[in-house]
C-alpha cells in the first residue's frame, strides 16, 4: 500500500543551501515531497497557504519576512503544520524566540545529512502518531459534534483576538489535533473559517456603517492592528477596505 506524501516548503534565502536541502529531502527515502521551495517568508507563507504542507524548513535569517515572523505566523494560524528551523551560530539568541512557538526541530549550520535525517525522522513518527490519535477519536466519540462546537464558540467569539492556540486550549485539544479534525469535516482551517467570518462582518460595517474609521472597523471584528486587518482585508477580497468601502458607493 503506497503511504500518502509528506509535503514539505523550505524557506531559505540561500540558493546553495536551498538546493542542498530540497535535494536531501527528497532523497531521504522518508517519503518526504517538496512541493515549493522559496527565498524569503513572505513568499514561503504563500506557498503555505496555496499548497498546506505538512512541514515547513526555514531559516531564521531571510529578506522580506524573516524566519521568526513566518514561525510565529504558522504558530497561530497554521498550528498543525510542523516546523523545522535552520540557523548559524550567531543565530542562537535570535532562535531561542522561536523556540516559544512550539518549533519541532532545531538544526544549526552547516546542516549535517544524518542530522536533517533524524529531524526527518522525527517529524514523520509525530505526524503518524497524529494519525492514530484521529482515527481513535473518530472511534471514541463524534468528532463532528466537536467541529460544531468550535465553530459556534469561534462564531461566537470572532470579534475578539482569538487565535488557534486559545480555541484548542479551550476544547482541551492539541492545536494540530483539531485543525486536522476540523479540516476532514469542513474542508478548511479554523483559521480561514475565522478570517471569513471576520471580513464578512467588515464588509457589512464598512456598507452600513460608514461613520465608523477603518480603524474602528478592525477592531469591531478583532483586528486591533489597523494595516494587519487592512492586509488580510485585501488578500481576501482583492480590495483595501477603503477601496470596497468606495466600491460599494459607486
Amino acid at each position: 500500500m503506497k503511504h500518502k506524501q509528506i509535503k514539505v516548503v523550505i524557506a531559505e534565502d540561500e540558493l546553495l543551501i536551498r538546493n542542498y536541502l530540497v535535494k536531501k529531502i527528497e532523497t531521504s527515502d522518508l517519503n518526504f515531497h517538496v512541493i515549493g521551495a522559496a527565498n524569503d517568508g513572505k513568499s514561503a507563507l504563500e506557498l503555505i497557504e496555496l499548497y498546506q504542507p505538512d512541514l515547513v524548513v526555514t531559516d531564521i535569517r531571510m529578506p522580506v519576512m524573516d524566519g521568526l515572523e513566518l514561525i510565529k505566523t504558522l504558530h497561530l494560524h497554521f498550528h498543525h503544520i510542523k516546523k523545522i528551523i535552520i540557523s548559524g551560530f550567531a543565530d542562537f539568541e535570535y532562535a531561542q524566540q522561536a523556540i516559544r512557538y512550539n518549533i519541532d526541530e532545531y538544526l544549526l549550520k552547516p546542516v549535517k545529512p544524518i542530522e536533517l535525517n533524524r529531524a526527518l525522522m522525527n517529524i514523520k513518527l509525530s505526524l503518524e502518531d497524529e494519525k492514530t490519535a484521529l482515527i481513535a477519536i473518530d472511534h471514541s466519540g463524534d468528532p463532528r459534534e466537536i467541529v460544531h462546537a468550535v465553530q459556534q464558540y469561534i462564531r461566537e467569539n470572532f470579534n475578539k483576538e482569538l487565535n488557534m492556540v486559545e480555541i484548542s486550549s479551550k476544547f482541551n485539544f492539541k492545536s494540530s489535533y483539531l485543525s486536522k479534525i476540523f479540516i476532514k469535516y469542513t474542508g478548511e482551517l479554523p483559521s480561514k473559517y475565522l478570517t471569513t467570518l471576520r471580513i464578512n462582518e467588515a464588509k457589512y460595517l464598512l456598507t452600513n456603517n460608514k461613520q465608523l474609521a477603518i480603524k474602528e472597523v478592525g477592531e469591531l471584528v478583532g483586528y486591533p492592528d489597523q494595516f494587519y486587518f487592512s492586509r488580510i482585508f485585501k488578500q481576501v477580497t482583492g480590495l483595501t477596505p477603503k477601496g470596497f468601502q468606495q466600491n460599494e458607493q459607486s
